[in-house]
């Protein structure tokens, strides 16, 4: 495939913004049309991050927001509220107890009342306490499925923004269906269905975000997707505390949902690598040229997008071009082509295995922390904040270092603190060592599970990217139903297990190629001739 960058510096140059200064490499009259890649010609003509793509980045991420609230509603739902005796000493109840297990019914009440959290309302403690484990395990068990499906769905039919829509329109239902659920079998299953849409929201809104991002500016865009995610669950613990009970705060949580549909979804356009892949090539141009307009550059009349393994390859010059502004049979592309191909499957290994020690780590040390005895509001707040400093130090160290030196650089550093964690007590200055242990490592680790989400984008072409983002989204989502168990064996031992998933983890991303400064391939064999060349 011949190479269609050019190194010509004044195609960069402010002089593109205006139709009355032709640039040296528009196509003149009488002249071979130039077929260019997206990519391309984002980098020459359209511009890589102007006021476009920072309009539709902002929009297309506030979605990261609405997973927040649907997954970690879940910490102030399932809470075990405190508790006060009743009916006075001849009750034989003592507040000095750690839980009431034994405590004879009548003798005790919850503060707050049944309504206050799904425990409460259906008590779920002492032999009961395991399906508050339950309902979680489930809930990503959904997420996992869903991935796949919208995964696949948005690569194929649906597309990126038909899939996101989707998505929110079923969070909206479940979320509030959930606030009616009349018995523990019934919310169990609405959580379920509620795991599954939302499966499906951050890998949509991720893509759908950053696939119009230039290359140069396309790993920091990738980056800032997760302090919307951050700042969500932020804003959760303000909700959960003006909605005190679960069933209003489901409501509460589920709203934002309709308020995006409403306000936001209109204003969002599709992938146009999308449209590009599935054959609409005038729709990819229509979003190219309103790039390029709002950017304030200027697009030639003469150039026209054309897949990465056709773009400016040189035969049948006007014939080729008059193709390629023609809709076209579209590309399809599904996780089996991803096995077959040998370059892509050695990938998606690697991907499915580092998602899923991330995520052991990343969920389980974040169950450390929120368990600590605290208010919960402001623990939650908190560990949310502390995330961000993460996201913003890979994102400036991204460019410089590239993807696969963060990945194993961020994943070790988790992995050197939690070995260290397991190595303290319980008891005075040991248990506030522990604790800094585990916060370090949450940092690390929260480098890590913002940058594999850009890593993994950048891995395959965009016929199969969100099914290949799927199946790296299902592999953490098994981290996640995993991680719980880890944490209940206590003392040292899971800090333990976290250090050997992040060891592990790093050791896999060693044998990733970097991706830093390489286009987005749209199709397998774009990819395959690439990186061949």
């Amino acid at each position: 495939m011949a190479n269609s960058r050019e190194s010509d510096p004044g195609s960069h140059g402010s002089s593109l913004g205006s139709p009355l200064l032709v640039p040296s490499k528009e196509p003149r009259l009488g002249s071979e049309p130039k077929k260019l890649c997206i990519d391309d010609m984002l980098q020459t003509y359209c511009g890589e991050f102007g006021h476009w793509q920072l309009k539709h980045f902002v929009l297309t991420s506030l979605a990261w927001a609405l997973e927040a609230f649907h997954t970690m509603v879940m910490i102030f739902a399932d809470r075990e509220p405190g508790w006060r005796c009743v009916g006075g000493s001849e009750s034989g109840c003592n507040e000095n107890r750690s839980s009431v297990c034994g405590l004879e019914r009548g003798s005790w009440e919850w503060e707050g009342g049944p309504g206050s959290s799904t425990v409460a309302q259906w008590g779920l403690v002492c032999g009961e306490k395991y399906k508050v484990g339950l309902v979680q395990a489930l809930f990503f068990g959904g997420c996992m499925i869903g991935a796949g499906v919208f995964g696949h769905l948005s690569d194929s039919k649906l597309g990126r923004k038909g899939s996101l829509t989707a998505v929110c329109i079923l969070n909206a239902i479940f979320g509030c269906l959930t606030s009616l659920a009349p018995d523990y079998i019934t919310y169990v299953m609405l959580r379920f269905v509620t795991g599954f849409s939302t499966g499906g929201v951050g890998l949509c809104a991720f893509v759908l975000a950053t696939e119009p991002v230039g290359p140069a500016k396309r790993g920091v865009a990738g980056m800032s997707t997760f302090y919307f995610f951050s700042g969500g669950i932020a804003l959760l613990s303000g909700i959960a505390y003006v909605f005190p009970t679960w069933r209003a705060l489901y409501v509460a949580s589920s709203v934002p949902s309709v308020l995006f549909l409403v306000l936001v979804i209109p204003f969002i356009s599709e992938s146009p690598r999308w449209y590009l892949v599935r054959g609409k090539s005038n729709e990819a141009m229509k979003i190219m040229r309103s790039i390029a307009k709002s950017n304030g550059h200027h697009l030639p009349e003469g150039v026209t997008l054309a897949l990465d393994d056709e773009a400016n390859d040189g035969s049948n010059g006007n014939q080729n071009w008059k193709e390629t502004t023609e809709d076209k049979e579209a590309i399809n592309g599904s996780i089996i082509d991803v096995i077959r191909s040998p370059i892509t499957r050695i990938r998606l290994f690697l991907a499915v295995g580092i998602n899923f020690a991330c995520s052991v780590v990343y969920y389980g040390l974040s169950l450390n922390v929120v368990n600590l005895e605290t208010n919960l509001y402001l623990t939650v707040l908190v560990n949310a904040v502390a995330e961000m400093p993460a996201f913003a130090i890979t994102a400036v160290l991204l460019d410089r270092f590239g993807r696969k030196p963060l990945a194993i650089g961020t994943q070790w550093f988790s992995a050197i603190f939690c070995f260290i964690g397991s190595t303290m007590g319980n008891v005075g200055i040991w248990k506030v060592t522990r604790v800094c242990c585990g916060i370090l490592g949450i940092f690390g680790m929260a480098g890590t599970y913002n940058l594999l989400f850009i890593y993994t984008a950048e891995l395959f072409p965009t016929v199969v990217r969100n099914a290949a983002l799927g199946c790296a989204t299902q592999a953490a989502q098994m981290g996640a139903i995993l991680a719980p168990f880890v944490v209940v064996l206590g003392g040292g031992f899971p800090f333990m297990v976290f250090g050997v998933c992040g060891l592990i983890g790093g050791m896999l991303a060693y044998y990733l190629p970097e991706t830093l400064h390489k286009p987005l391939y749209d199709t397998m064999t774009g990819l395959e001739d690439g990186e061949i060349a």
